[in-house]
Protein backbone atom coordinates (compact mmCIF):
# COMPACT_ATOMS: atom_id res chain seq x y z
CA UNK A 1 0.00 0.00 0.00
CA UNK A 2 2.33 2.19 1.08
CA UNK A 3 6.16 2.17 -0.58
CA UNK A 4 9.16 4.13 -0.01
CA UNK A 5 12.20 4.47 -2.74
CA UNK A 6 15.60 6.07 -1.45
CA UNK A 7 14.54 8.10 1.28
CA UNK A 8 16.29 10.38 2.70
CA UNK A 9 16.10 13.17 5.48
CA UNK A 10 18.64 15.51 6.11
CA UNK A 11 18.79 17.87 8.82
CA UNK A 12 21.33 20.77 8.03
CA UNK A 13 24.49 18.40 7.51
CA UNK A 14 23.34 15.96 9.34
CA UNK A 15 21.68 12.57 7.83
CA UNK A 16 18.72 11.32 9.82
CA UNK A 17 17.36 8.68 7.29
CA UNK A 18 19.75 7.63 4.41
CA UNK A 19 18.69 5.57 1.62
CA UNK A 20 15.86 3.61 2.87
CA UNK A 21 13.58 1.40 0.44
CA UNK A 22 10.98 -0.71 1.66
CA UNK A 23 7.23 -1.66 0.91
CA UNK A 24 4.44 -1.40 3.79
CA UNK A 25 1.81 -4.66 3.40
CA UNK A 26 -1.49 -4.29 2.51
CA UNK A 27 -4.18 -5.23 5.39
CA UNK A 28 -1.43 -5.99 7.60
CA UNK A 29 0.57 -4.88 11.41
CA UNK A 30 3.86 -3.61 10.49
CA UNK A 31 6.32 -2.58 13.40
CA UNK A 32 9.17 -0.01 13.28
CA UNK A 33 11.38 -1.06 15.26
CA UNK A 34 15.32 -0.51 16.36
CA UNK A 35 17.46 1.87 18.63
CA UNK A 36 17.10 5.52 19.73
CA UNK A 37 18.15 7.84 16.82
CA UNK A 38 17.50 4.73 14.40
CA UNK A 39 15.15 6.97 12.33
CA UNK A 40 11.95 5.52 12.90
CA UNK A 41 9.35 8.45 13.66
CA UNK A 42 11.34 10.27 10.84
CA UNK A 43 10.43 7.91 8.71
CA UNK A 44 7.14 7.21 9.84
CA UNK A 45 6.50 11.31 9.70
CA UNK A 46 8.10 11.31 5.84
CA UNK A 47 4.98 8.31 5.39
CA UNK A 48 2.17 10.28 6.93
CA UNK A 49 3.88 14.09 4.52
CA UNK A 50 4.16 15.40 7.97
CA UNK A 51 7.63 15.80 6.36
CA UNK A 52 9.66 16.60 3.66
CA UNK A 53 11.98 14.32 2.01
CA UNK A 54 15.51 15.29 1.21
CA UNK A 55 15.57 12.76 -1.41
CA UNK A 56 13.54 9.79 -2.48
CA UNK A 57 9.64 9.38 -2.22
CA UNK A 58 6.85 8.13 -0.47
CA UNK A 59 3.84 6.19 -2.69
CA UNK A 60 0.20 5.65 -1.57
CA UNK A 61 -1.06 2.58 -4.11
CA UNK A 62 1.65 3.85 -6.56
CA UNK A 63 0.61 7.78 -6.38
CA UNK A 64 3.49 10.13 -5.29
CA UNK A 65 1.96 11.16 -1.63
CA UNK A 66 3.21 14.78 -2.91
CA UNK A 67 0.64 14.70 -5.97
CA UNK A 68 -2.68 13.53 -3.78
CA UNK A 69 -4.63 16.33 -2.41
CA UNK A 70 -4.58 17.06 1.47
CA UNK A 71 -8.29 15.80 1.70
CA UNK A 72 -7.98 13.19 -0.12
CA UNK A 73 -4.87 11.74 1.71
CA UNK A 74 -6.59 12.34 5.40
CA UNK A 75 -9.67 9.95 3.95
CA UNK A 76 -7.17 7.15 3.30
CA UNK A 77 -4.33 7.53 6.03
CA UNK A 78 -4.60 8.29 9.69
CA UNK A 79 -1.63 9.56 11.62
CA UNK A 80 -1.30 9.55 15.45
CA UNK A 81 1.65 11.30 16.61
CA UNK A 82 2.84 10.90 20.29
CA UNK A 83 0.27 11.90 22.38
CA UNK A 84 0.64 15.26 24.29
CA UNK A 85 -0.63 16.22 27.76
CA UNK A 86 -3.56 18.02 26.97
CA UNK A 87 -4.86 19.51 29.80
CA UNK A 88 -7.94 21.03 27.94
CA UNK A 89 -11.90 20.54 29.25
CA UNK A 90 -12.05 18.63 26.21
CA UNK A 91 -14.84 15.37 26.52
CA UNK A 92 -13.49 11.97 25.04
CA UNK A 93 -16.42 11.82 22.23
CA UNK A 94 -15.12 15.81 21.85
CA UNK A 95 -11.71 14.48 20.94
CA UNK A 96 -13.00 11.05 18.58
CA UNK A 97 -15.16 14.17 16.42
CA UNK A 98 -12.00 15.18 15.32
CA UNK A 99 -11.46 11.99 13.70
CA UNK A 100 -14.14 12.96 11.45
CA UNK A 101 -12.93 16.46 10.12
CA UNK A 102 -11.77 15.40 6.66
CA UNK A 103 -15.56 14.69 6.30
CA UNK A 104 -17.31 16.89 8.37
CA UNK A 105 -15.69 20.00 8.24
CA UNK A 106 -16.43 20.53 11.77
CA UNK A 107 -20.38 19.87 11.04
CA UNK A 108 -20.94 16.32 11.85
CA UNK A 109 -23.60 14.33 9.65
CA UNK A 110 -25.86 11.50 11.07
CA UNK A 111 -23.03 9.07 9.23
CA UNK A 112 -20.27 11.18 11.03
CA UNK A 113 -21.62 10.44 14.56
CA UNK A 114 -22.26 6.85 13.73
CA UNK A 115 -18.32 6.98 12.93
CA UNK A 116 -17.69 8.33 16.27
CA UNK A 117 -20.04 5.75 17.99
CA UNK A 118 -18.39 2.58 16.38
CA UNK A 119 -14.57 3.86 17.18
CA UNK A 120 -15.82 4.77 21.05
CA UNK A 121 -17.88 1.06 20.93
CA UNK A 122 -14.40 -0.33 18.83
CA UNK A 123 -12.32 0.39 21.83
CA UNK A 124 -14.92 0.29 24.86
CA UNK A 125 -14.92 3.97 25.76
CA UNK A 126 -18.82 4.10 25.81
CA UNK A 127 -18.61 4.52 29.50
CA UNK A 128 -16.18 7.26 29.54
CA UNK A 129 -17.42 9.48 26.30
CA UNK A 130 -18.71 12.19 28.59
CA UNK A 131 -15.31 12.43 30.47
CA UNK A 132 -13.08 15.29 30.17
CA UNK A 133 -9.75 14.33 28.47
CA UNK A 134 -7.70 15.97 31.74
CA UNK A 135 -9.61 12.65 34.39
CA UNK A 136 -8.77 10.17 32.41
CA UNK A 137 -5.44 7.81 33.30
CA UNK A 138 -2.72 8.18 31.09
CA UNK A 139 -3.79 4.41 29.58
CA UNK A 140 -7.45 5.96 29.35
CA UNK A 141 -6.19 9.19 27.43
CA UNK A 142 -4.32 7.30 24.97
CA UNK A 143 -7.27 4.68 24.05
CA UNK A 144 -8.87 7.94 23.14
CA UNK A 145 -6.63 8.85 20.87
CA UNK A 146 -6.46 6.00 19.00
CA UNK A 147 -10.12 6.12 19.25
CA UNK A 148 -9.93 9.62 17.29
CA UNK A 149 -8.16 7.90 14.90
CA UNK A 150 -10.21 5.01 14.54
CA UNK A 151 -13.16 7.20 13.65
CA UNK A 152 -11.39 9.08 10.63
CA UNK A 153 -12.07 5.24 8.89
CA UNK A 154 -9.24 5.23 6.84
CA UNK A 155 -7.44 2.44 5.40
CA UNK A 156 -4.27 3.01 6.91
CA UNK A 157 -3.20 4.23 10.39
CA UNK A 158 0.56 5.44 11.34
CA UNK A 159 1.35 5.19 14.85
CA UNK A 160 4.02 7.08 16.29
CA UNK A 161 5.02 4.84 19.88
CA UNK A 162 1.19 4.71 20.81
CA UNK A 163 2.47 2.06 23.43
CA UNK A 164 4.80 4.96 25.07
CA UNK A 165 4.61 5.17 29.03
CA UNK A 166 1.56 3.00 29.73
CA UNK A 167 1.12 -0.06 31.99
CA UNK A 168 0.94 -3.69 30.71
CA UNK A 169 -2.90 -4.06 31.07
CA UNK A 170 -3.28 -0.93 28.52
CA UNK A 171 -0.33 -1.50 26.04
CA UNK A 172 -2.04 -5.04 25.53
CA UNK A 173 -5.35 -3.75 25.39
CA UNK A 174 -4.35 -1.27 22.45
CA UNK A 175 -2.13 -3.82 20.60
CA UNK A 176 -5.15 -6.25 20.44
CA UNK A 177 -7.32 -3.48 19.13
CA UNK A 178 -4.49 -2.59 16.71
CA UNK A 179 -4.74 -6.57 15.27
CA UNK A 180 -8.40 -6.87 15.51
CA UNK A 181 -8.29 -3.81 12.73
CA UNK A 182 -6.21 -6.10 10.36
CA UNK A 183 -7.95 -9.12 10.79
CA UNK A 184 -11.52 -7.74 11.34
CA UNK A 185 -11.30 -4.77 9.31
CA UNK A 186 -8.68 -5.30 6.91
CA UNK A 187 -7.10 -1.81 8.02
CA UNK A 188 -3.29 -1.54 7.15
CA UNK A 189 -1.39 -0.27 10.36
CA UNK A 190 2.21 0.72 10.91
CA UNK A 191 3.53 2.00 14.42
CA UNK A 192 6.85 2.45 15.78
CA UNK A 193 7.82 0.35 18.84
CA UNK A 194 10.28 0.05 21.41
CA UNK A 195 8.90 -3.26 23.00
CA UNK A 196 10.27 -6.02 21.01
CA UNK A 197 7.83 -8.17 22.78
CA UNK A 198 5.12 -6.52 21.53
CA UNK A 199 6.70 -6.39 18.30
CA UNK A 200 7.26 -9.90 17.85
CA UNK A 201 4.06 -11.25 18.94
CA UNK A 202 1.56 -8.56 17.30
CA UNK A 203 3.09 -8.02 14.10
CA UNK A 204 2.82 -9.65 10.74
CA UNK A 205 5.60 -7.43 8.87
CA UNK A 206 8.87 -6.08 10.73
CA UNK A 207 11.19 -3.08 9.63
CA UNK A 208 14.31 -2.38 11.11
CA UNK A 209 16.55 0.53 11.28
CA UNK A 210 20.17 1.11 12.89
CA UNK A 211 21.54 4.51 11.95
CA UNK A 212 18.97 5.85 9.23
CA UNK A 213 19.63 2.62 7.43
CA UNK A 214 17.35 -0.01 7.09
CA UNK A 215 19.12 -3.21 8.40
CA UNK A 216 16.50 -5.92 7.25
CA UNK A 217 13.06 -5.85 6.68
CA UNK A 218 10.23 -8.73 6.40
CA UNK A 219 7.44 -11.69 7.72
CA UNK A 220 8.35 -11.52 11.63
CA UNK A 221 9.64 -15.59 11.82
CA UNK A 222 12.58 -13.81 9.20
CA UNK A 223 13.69 -11.12 11.52
CA UNK A 224 12.96 -12.19 15.20
CA UNK A 225 16.01 -13.76 15.17
CA UNK A 226 18.77 -14.12 18.04
CA UNK A 227 21.73 -13.03 15.19
CA UNK A 228 19.56 -10.08 13.61
CA UNK A 229 18.22 -8.80 17.26
CA UNK A 230 22.19 -9.23 18.23
CA UNK A 231 23.39 -7.16 15.26
CA UNK A 232 20.27 -4.47 15.79
CA UNK A 233 20.43 -3.71 19.51
CA UNK A 234 24.27 -5.03 20.51
CA UNK A 235 22.71 -6.88 23.54
CA UNK A 236 23.06 -10.63 23.64
CA UNK A 237 19.09 -12.02 22.56
CA UNK A 238 17.52 -15.43 23.58
CA UNK A 239 14.55 -16.06 21.02
CA UNK A 240 12.31 -18.59 23.31
CA UNK A 241 9.08 -20.03 21.17
CA UNK A 242 6.42 -21.46 22.48
CA UNK A 243 3.68 -22.30 19.87
CA UNK A 244 2.98 -18.70 18.73
CA UNK A 245 4.17 -16.83 21.60
CA UNK A 246 7.60 -15.75 21.38
CA UNK A 247 9.78 -14.24 23.86
CA UNK A 248 12.97 -12.39 23.00
CA UNK A 249 14.68 -12.41 26.45
CA UNK A 250 17.90 -9.71 26.20
CA UNK A 251 18.50 -9.82 30.75
CA UNK A 252 21.79 -11.19 31.95
CA UNK A 253 20.59 -11.78 35.22
CA UNK A 254 23.81 -12.06 37.59
CA UNK A 255 24.17 -15.89 39.02
CA UNK A 256 21.89 -15.66 42.78
CA UNK A 257 24.00 -18.06 45.27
Amino acid sequence: MITVTDLSKTYGDKPVLSGVTAEIPRGRLTSLIGPNAAGKSTLLMLMARLLRPSGGQVRLAGTPVGEIAPDSYARQVATLRQAPGLDLRLSVEDLVAFGRFPYSRGRLSREDRAAIDRALAFLSLDELRHRNIDELSGGQRQLAYLAMTVAQETECLLLDEPLNNLDMHHAVEIMRALRQLCDDLGRTVVLVIHDINFAANYSDHILALKDGRLACSGPVAEIVTEERLRALYDLDFQVLRNGDSVLCNYFTPRHRR
